[in-house]
């Protein structure tokens, strides 16, 4: 984390003019100075012991050793300095983005396309890439400290009477790595459905989505219009669509939308959760994990107001703490876990009403990441 004075950020990048691009944006930002450049990974593992950047943006295609190489040598070494792959929004560049997250990058923004003119290109750095930089920097535009308490703290509720029917997953900045943590502690026999929102571009969802079934013992998809919710199957909200849950007289079924993001998202944790807690009432159990910004805060309060539960990752284990951490903030939290006891704690919740959780895969995988 960087200290008082201004991040210092280091450019990875085959491209003279996304360098040029890149180094003009940060520049211009009072709290962010460019410390160094270079062309290709090679060069940049030779620059990095002299530059010692407080953060790295990274292309993922680039001569002589790409992203991927770069990142795998850095990680030997040092898992602490935050890395931005700088990606494209293609079938490759998602595929190969997911790579660099398992391979211990930090977050992604995606490349400017040169197509909408060099205006477009800054702006969408200066909205996109200088937010994550600052976060995961410690440059909070959320400061949880100033957040107002409700004006009537939560009154504790009694015991739950009525079931989980349905788990809603909430996750941005750090969550593919946390998710394909929490999702191998699922039993196969999960008695409930799963709906998520994840913050990504189209094409990535998908290929998250893939990653994901191929890690768990529950089949994840991508929503799509009309699905028809199954316990022990989960769905995530495509990229660029808000994803909601509709209830029918006999099932509860999935639509999509284009309607104007919400929290500069779509899709968005809001959205998703209002709908649940419509559909389902008191049966619903939100979980808000890490991630940057305020997505889930007002979506939270509409699950507690319909009877339910909503409980977040901790923020020792979260890569941002800004939507579980306001969400704890603003007194809509049921419990805080670590990541490593969140799917056992969202599957004992489930369980609650249906007899004692039996020995699952969630022991022997909280155990695990205990152990690590």
């Amino acid at each position: 984390m960087a200290g008082p004075g201004k991040v210092r950020v280091m450019i990875v990048d085959d491209s003279v003019v996304i360098r040029k691009l890149l180094s003009d944006a940060l520049n211009q930002d009072p709290d962010l100075e460019v410390a160094g450049t270079a062309g290709d990974g090679k060069l940049a593992l030779i620059k990095l012991p002299q530059i010692k950047p407080d953060l790295i943006t990274m292309d993922i295609e680039m001569p002589h050793m790409n992203g991927l190489e770069t990142l795998a040598e850095i990680r030997k070494t040092d898992r602490k300095t935050p890395i931005i792959m700088f990606s494209t929004l293609t079938e490759r560049g998602a595929a190969e983005t997911l790579e660099a997250l398992g391979l211990g990058a930090s977050d992604y923004a995606t490349k400017p396309s040169g197509s909408r003119g060099p205006a477009a290109a800054f702006e969408q750095i200066r909205s996109e890439l200088i937010p994550k930089i600052k976060a995961l920097c410690g440059r909070k535009s959320l400061n949880l400290a100033a957040l107002k308490p409700p004006a009537a703290p939560r009154k504790p509720r009694p015991a739950r009477t009525r079931r989980v029917e349905v788990v809603a997953i909430g996750v941005s900045t750090g969550g593919p790595q946390a998710l394909s943590s929490l999702f191998p502690g699922f039993p196969k026999d999960l008695p409930v459905p799963i709906v998520m929102v994840q913050h990504m571009p189209p094409i990535f969802t998908r290929f998250l989505a893939e990653r994901l079934t191929a890690q768990s013992q529950i089949p994840v998809a991508e929503g799509s219009e009309g699905a028809r919710l199954q316990p022990g199957r989960a769905w995530i909200a495509p990229g660029n669509f808000h994803m909601t849950v509709a209830r029918s007289p006999a099932e509860r079924l999935l639509q999509l939308n284009q309607e104007a993001p919400e929290n500069s998202c779509r899709p968005a944790v809001d959205v998703l959760f209002r709908s649940v807690a419509s559909a389902y009432g008191a049966g619903v159990l939100g979980v808000v994990m890490t991630g940057m910004g305020a997505d889930g805060v007002a979506g939270a309060k509409h699950i507690h107001d319909a009877g339910g539960e909503v409980i977040v990752q901790d923020e020792a284990t979260s890569v941002v703490w800004g939507m579980p951490g306001l969400v704890h903030a603003s007194g809509e939290a049921d419990g805080v876990y670590p990541l490593n006891q969140l799917a056992g704690e969202i599957v004992r919740r489930v369980m609650q009403g249906r007899g004692a959780v039996r020995p699952t895969a969630v022991a022997a995988h909280a155990e695990e990441q205990q152990i690590k």
